[in-house]
């Protein structure tokens, strides 16, 4: 897609935490396809630097290292934003990790680990950025991504599903509130998506009982992902606020007793 004529000052601006891979580099295409400048926000400094030069866009991308945990750093992260490019117009709250335990092996470790990245990463992230939004009363959007373990209970999740579902919740509180200051915050809660990490810790097994639980019987996309949280941000969802869109092939809303059904109507 081309890029809009139009002068860098004049680009919108999007943040993207976790950027520098999977479906936070996705997102960060479907923005820079549009004519955004894009902020990246990543805790691995290494790969965030790798995706940068790959990208090869100086002006138009800007990679800030930060771990969305630390207040500190998001503040230190935002102002770097604001020096570069003077304004943040949409955020992305897609920096998470993940602890699969069962719930007696599940240490308090795990536990704030999980916590502090996926839910107080996202809460201090708009705190921060909020302002620079409201500034010259433009406004913006801020897409969080949440999970289908957020929607529905699974096996050693307890960490990971919990705090899922409470950013789902504080997308709605944000959502409330800043609403009246003309800012949209929703969220999106991917299914099993095809990124690297799914490739590494999903076995056969594992990638066959998804496929017979998802009416689509396949993993989703980045792409698609990022497909989904760009329409959230964009001027198509300027009358949607405080909703959760599950981007899952139809998972959470099949429930149980999928597969016999299927393979009955299929004769099977």
């Amino acid at each position: 897609m081309s890029t809009p004529d139009l002068s860098l000052a004049d680009q919108p601006v999007a943040v993207i935490t976790g950027g520098a891979r999977g479906i936070g580099l996705a997102i960060a295409h479907w923005f820079l396809d549009r004519g955004h400048r894009v902020a990246l926000w990543d805790v691995d400094a290494e790969t965030l630097g790798r995706t940068e030069q790959e990208l090869a866009l100086p002006g138009r991308v800007l990679a800030v290292p930060c771990d969305v945990s630390q207040p500190d750093q998001v503040q230190a992260a935002t102002h770097a934003v604001d020096a570069a490019f003077g304004r943040i117009d949409a955020l992305v709250n897609n920096a998470g990790v993940a602890v699969f335990k069962p719930v007696g092996q599940t240490s308090w470790d795990d536990w704030r680990t999980v916590l502090s990245t996926n839910l107080d990463g996202a809460f201090l992230c708009t705190q921060a950025v909020a302002p620079l939004m409201q500034r010259g009363g433009r406004g913006g959007a801020i897409v969080n991504i949440a999970s289908i373990s957020g929607l529905r209970a699974s096996t050693l999740r307890v960490a990971y599903g919990t705090s899922k579902a409470a950013l789902i919740h504080l997308t709605k509180q944000h959502a409330t509130e800043l609403g009246t200051v003309g800012i949209r915050v929703n969220a999106v809660a991917p299914g099993p998506v095809e990124t690297e990490m799914a490739k590494l810790v999903h076995s056969v097994a594992i990638r066959a009982d998804y496929h017979d639980v998802i009416p689509l019987e396949r993993y989703g996309t980045t792409d698609e992902i990022a497909q989904v949280v760009g329409f959230l941000c964009s001027p198509a969802a300027s009358y949607v606020n405080g909703q959760v869109i599950a981007a899952d092939g139809g998972f959470e809303a099949a429930g149980v007793g999928l597969p016999t059904l299927r393979r009955m109507a299929r004769g099977g």
